[in-house]
């Protein structure tokens, strides 16, 4: 068989979290800052192309918000291929174990947390040394749009913006399953793609590549502060992440196929 049955997935995602839970925290944090920097590389893309059609997203919205969903996933192709470490895949990951006593909660929350920070230096560091110094976001119409993203991000109530951070990780932490079903780096890169395709072209809220697009925005003169950014999106995406990762793909994954790793 050329590819990893579901009930394989559990067991090598189950693998990958005690792998990450021995590795260092210099080397997580490492990793976890290339993971920031390649998400926020897709979201780069992702702006350049879909930002730079004012014409077509004013008349046909959808054909702009595929081709944004088209150009976002290279950055967890980075992650998954080149190797790093992103938040919102290791919140399914780490369930399996965790609920059959393989890891410890502690592990869950030191990984969950070095990642997190990672990540977060990872996105700045793109979003101002990579767009702002350098200008790619200063002239209309990414000007325009980046700050249209932010503004849109920050004006959802607290209780959509969890429900839309809970469908975007539904599909990140899939796509990962799907990545390990394959064998070989093609079948990787197409089950990648669709569902981030999908999860970007729909509107949910992904809380990693949102700290890219807002505190971009930010650096470049949008009228939103980093109050609003945190405690309006950052938060209850965050934690719609964690849900949809944790429990939607963890948790019952490991439901089904406990036996595996039990």
């Amino acid at each position: 068989m050329n590819y990893n049955s579901p009930k394989e997935i559990v067991e090598i995602v189950s693998d990958v979290a005690k792998a990450k839970s021995s590795t260092s925290v210099s080397k997580t944090l490492v990793l976890a800052f290339l993971a920031g920097a390649y998400i926020a590389i897709g979201g780069l893309l992702a702006v350049i192309i879909g930002g730079g059609i004012p014409g077509i997203a004013a008349e046909n919205p959808g054909i702009q918000r595929f081709l944004m969903g088209a150009a976002f996933p290279i950055g967890l192709m980075l992650c998954t291929l080149a190797g790093a470490d992103l938040f919102t895949g290791n919140t399914a990951y780490f369930i399996p174990p965790v609920m059959s006593r393989k890891l410890s909660l502690g592990s869950l929350t030191r990984n969950w947390t070095l990642v997190y920070i990672g990540n977060f230096i990872g996105s700045l560091f793109v979003a101002y040394f990579m767009v702002t110094l350098t200008g790619i976001f200063a002239k209309s119409p990414w000007l325009d749009s980046i700050y249209h993203i932010a503004e849109m991000k920050t004006s959802a109530s607290f209780g959509v913006v969890i429900l839309k951070g809970v469908g975007a990780n539904w599909l990140v932490a899939l796509a990962m399953w799907m990545a390990y079903a394959s064998k070989d780096t093609t079948g990787k890169m197409l089950g990648i793609w669709f569902p981030v395709m999908a999860f970007v072209a729909i509107g949910f809220e992904h809380s990693i590549a949102n700290m890219f697009f807002i505190p971009a925005a930010i650096f470049n003169g949008a009228p939103v502060t980093w109050a609003e950014f945190i405690f309006s999106n950052l938060i209850p995406a965050t934690i719609g992440n964690i849900l949809g990762g944790s429990v939607l793909v963890g948790l019952l994954y490991w439901f089904v196929y406990k036996k595996v790793i039990d």
